[in-house]
């Protein structure tokens, strides 16, 4: 099995996270995206880690901002999806849905999260028991459709639940307080969300994130993912509409709230 890496989470930019992986008896260092160059080199300085590889999610200018100047700084390996090699700075490799590559040991496996971009992807590392999903799944929410449709969107948002619940989740945001403040309006009477909720408010609070999240929670809490629920669908008068359907209305309710 592989070795346990340390994975450091912080802020950048707005409200963008930075993630970086490290393997301490390899010497594995991975930037999940590179949303801006001065936080990831602080923590790479601060740890005294040397970036090995760039795993970019898509193409979105908040994610690859700093590829450029941190592969001149260290000569990192940049590797990002398929159907938008052409637009990731630096990119050396691409991969695609379903793929599976290991780096020094590492087993990471490629799930396709097309809606928020038509190629973006995410990156699950089995044996930390973690998934990168940048702008497709958020706690409590999912990415604003720029590119694709939702049921692009649904389609992703199904990949990713379908991981083991205990896989923690590191979104490409903090926008969990906006988040859970629509989520109640959809399913009000979730017990789960609603605790999950005065929660989210004392973390913000206190300025602390609100992420990782895990498959098993948003289960339970994520509207995004409840598209099932025979409440949510009367609220809506949607009792007979597909699932794709619930997740689409759902989604145009989020964008004009």
């Amino acid at each position: 099995m592989a070795n346990k890496m340390k994975i450091f989470q912080f802020p950048c930019r707005e409200d963008n996270y930075g993630v970086i992986l490290s393997d301490p008896e390899t010497g594995l260092v991975i930037s999940i995206d590179a949303p801006e160059e001065e936080p990831i080199a602080d923590v790479l300085e601060d740890k005294r880690l040397k970036l090995t590889h760039i795993l970019t999610t898509h193409h979105h200018g908040d994610h690859v901002a700093a590829n450029a100047a941190l592969k001149a700084a260290h000569a990192c390996e940049i590797i990002g999806p398929k159907k938008e090699e052409a637009k990731i700075p630096g990119i050396d490799k691409s991969v695609d849905h379903g793929d599976t590559f290991e780096l020094q040991g590492q087993r990471i496996e490629v799930i396709g999260t097309p809606g928020h971009t038509l190629g973006q992807i995410a990156y699950y590392f089995p044996d930390q028991k973690a998934v990168f999903a940048a702008d497709a799944m958020f706690a409590l929410g999912c990415g604003r459709i720029f590119e694709g449709d939702a049921a692009m969107m649904h389609l992703a948002m199904q990949r990713l639940a379908a991981l083991p619940d205990e896989t923690k989740v590191y979104a490409g945001h903090e926008y969990t307080l906006s988040n859970a403040r629509f989520a109640v309006t959809i399913d009000p009477e979730n017990k789960a969300l609603i605790e999950r909720a005065k929660e989210i408010e004392h973390l913000r609070d206190e300025g602390t994130p609100t992420l990782p999240t895990t498959i098993g929670v948003e289960k339970e809490t994520n509207p995004f993912l409840r598209a099932h629920d025979p409440k949510i669908r009367a609220l809506l008068v949607m009792e007979s509409a597909t699932d794709e359907e619930v997740f689409a209305e759902i989604r145009a309710r989020k964008d004009r709230f």
